[in-house]
C-alpha cells in the first residue's frame, strides 16, 4: 500500500474532535498558512492528513507554551 492510499484525511470536525483542538482554531490556522490541508478546489471542503496535522498542532501549542506568538510561528 502507497503512503498516499495510507493516510488518513479527516475534515475539520473530524481534526477537531482527534486533536482536542476547536474547529475555528483550526480554520484560523489553516487561513493564515501554519496549518497544511488539502482542497481540490474552492468549492470542496478542506482536508487534513490526521498524523502530519496532529503533529503539527502539538508543536504549535509548544511554541504557544513557550511565549511564541501566532505572528512568530508563521515566520517560521
Amino acid at each position: 500500500m502507497s503512503q498516499k492510499q495510507s493516510k488518513k484525511m479527516l475534515r475539520i470536525g473530524e481534526l477537531a474532535k482527534a486533536s482536542g483542538v476547536r474547529a475555528s482554531t483550526i480554520k484560523f490556522y489553516s487561513e493564515i498558512g501554519i496549518l497544511p490541508f488539502e482542497q481540490e478546489s474552492t468549492r470542496l471542503a478542506r482536508r487534513y492528513d490526521e498524523v502530519k496535522v496532529i503533529r503539527r498542532l502539538k508543536e504549535i501549542k509548544k511554541l504557544r507554551e513557550k511565549g511564541s506568538s501566532v505572528e512568530e510561528i508563521v515566520k517560521r
